[in-house]
């Protein structure tokens, strides 16, 4: 509905491709050296970098690839006509087998983008939060025109109403309680209500009980409670990801 009440640019068309096309995530250390297998197409970072998309063929099959990964690690997103899905999947699986690659679930992905600080649509992303506090305002180019630029400015001049953070959970209270944050946990300062986490899982790539939340009148290095089924965990206020903070292995 937005796009087709708004005046497209001269030779722009709109349409829609959920049931013409259908995509996989290619990722990990080795994502590189195995899709390289499939494609003529250089994957090397000189010829494909970081948030860059191209058209390749991947085991015969045409594909949109995109050089992004929501695991935080070097990855590529394939996006392939609906009817290729099945030999697509059948050519990944086959090349994967050499590398200890297979599907992987919800959980370990949301294990991974946790780790990596990665926020989700719905749980940390919403039009009811700002830019500013889920981190996304140094995305914001207000050096550039677009629509409805003014109210984009408006909204970046106001103060955070609160943050979004990355919490570490003690250890060994994560480990007797057998039990991580979900999501929905209230956070305690000093006994106060400043917050409340949104994600939460095991981080096996850092061996840490980890959270993401929205806190208030807190930050890095603060250490605050989470309530993990219904008991006190202490928790610090990370700094920055626990898993590759400056992207090295994702631009890699």
């Amino acid at each position: 509905r937005f796009f087709r009440a708004l005046p497209l640019p001269d030779g722009t068309t709109f349409g829609s491709y959920t049931e013409a096309m259908c995509g996989f995530n290619v990722a990990g250390p080795k994502s590189r050296e195995m899709l390289q297998r499939m494609t003529n197409t250089s994957l090397a970072t000189q010829d494909f970098p970081f948030m860059r998309s191209k058209w390749i063929e991947l085991a015969g099959v045409r594909c949109l690839a995109l050089r992004v990964s929501f695991t935080g690690d070097l990855g590529w997103e394939l996006h392939c006509e609906t009817q290729d899905q099945a030999l697509l999947f059948k050519a990944l699986i086959a090349a994967g087998e050499e590398f200890g690659a297979g599907p992987v679930g919800s959980r370990a992905l949301m294990s991974l983008r946790i780790e990596k600080g990665y926020g989700s649509w719905s749980r940390e992303y919403s039009p009811e939060y700002w830019p500013q506090e889920v981190g996304l305002d140094r995305l914001c180019k207000m050096d550039k025109e677009f629509l409805n630029k003014s109210a984009v400015a408006e909204t970046l001049a106001k103060p955070a109403r609160e943050h979004l953070v990355v919490l570490a959970l003690d250890a060994a209270q994560a480990d007797a309680s057998h039990a991580d944050a979900t999501g929905g946990e209230p956070i305690f300062k000093d006994g106060k209500g400043i917050g409340r986490v949104t994600s939460g899982a095991y981080g096996y790539t850092v061996g840490k009980s980890l959270a993401l939340g929205f806190v208030k009148g807190a930050k890095a290095g603060d250490e605050v409670d989470v309530m993990v089924l219904g008991k006190p965990h202490k928790a610090q206020i990370l700094a920055e990801p626990p898993f590759d903070p400056k992207g090295a292995r994702l631009r890699g």
